[in-house]
């Protein structure tokens, strides 16, 4: 699928941590080339850096990418998006496909100052380092083919799924606020660890590649996760005596609680 994407001229509003993000993956994955990406951003040394480190074409003007770019993401904060829109919006042509990576901005919100082909993309934090997951959804004018190419986009930086906007603070509470919660539990065995003899480093080191080959083996293997942990908790055993404790203190009925929150703060701040 790399072939929708490579020969178009793909425009990046915020040369943040997120548009940084998209042009590594995607100059990583040879999903496009350097000579065809353009990152605007407000700060010069941002974009210095960019330069520099990419080798790709970077200016403070957002207007140059309006007039070049046939993808357009717009990789800004929510709180500078309706000034951005005011700038670019009526310029933009009809044929440009236009993604939005700003957090809690609806389509209809959107389509109000952009009147083309628009995309609103939820992706995690997960992205800097290729294995993010990103949700999308379209306007109805979106076609196969730009959902090819904007689905190539976020596949350079992880995973990229297509749902229906009103599955997107299910997804916030999910897979958006999901890392920070792996975070805390990875944070909590990492102490337990410690308490139980190892030192920070070993413990820390345990807890990185348990995590890492528990998802792995959850991906490759196809099992649900209930049947895996069956598999090895052993009546009696160590990890039944374990999973006792986590039940006696609520933990499953935590994360229930913990994501229907996530889900709620999400529909309260679209």
């Amino acid at each position: 699928m790399n072939g929708k994407i490579k020969n178009k001229k793909i425009g990046i509003i915020g040369g943040g941590v997120m548009g940084e993000a998209l042009v590594a993956g995607l100059l990583r994955s040879g999903a496009c080339s350097a000579e065809n990406l353009m990152v605007s951003d407000t700060l010069v040394e941002r974009l210095e850096f960019l330069r520099s480190k990419y080798g790709i074409d970077a200016d403070k003007d957002n207007m140059r990418i309006v007039g070049r770019c046939e993808i357009i993401v717009l990789a800004v904060k929510p709180q500078t998006l309706p000034d951005l829109l005011r700038e670019i919006g009526p310029s933009i042509h009809k044929d440009v496909v236009v993604v939005s990576i700003a957090a809690g901005v609806k389509l209809s919100s959107l389509t109000w100052w952009i009147k083309t082909k628009v995309v609103r993309a939820m992706p995690n934090i997960c992205t800097q380092v290729g294995e993010g997951l990103t949700a999308l959804a379209g306007t109805p004018g979106i076609t196969q083919e730009d959902m090819d190419m904007v689905g190539v986009l976020f596949e350079a930086v992880g995973k990229a799924v297509w749902l229906d906007e009103s599955k997107m603070d299910a997804v916030t509470a999910i897979s958006g606020s999901g890392p920070a919660y792996m975070f805390l539990v990875m944070e909590a065995m990492i102490q337990g660890g410690v308490e139980a003899g190892l030192s920070l480093q070993q413990s820390r080191e345990l807890v990185f590649q348990t995590v890492k080959g528990a998802a792995q083996m959850a991906i490759t293997s196809g099992e649900n996760p209930a049947v895996l942990r069956e598999k090895i908790t052993s009546p009696q055993g160590t990890t039944a005596a374990a999973l006792h404790q986590l039940e006696l203190h609520g933990v499953r009925g935590a994360f229930l609680d913990a994501i229907a929150a996530a889900a709620q703060r999400s529909r309260d701040l679209g």
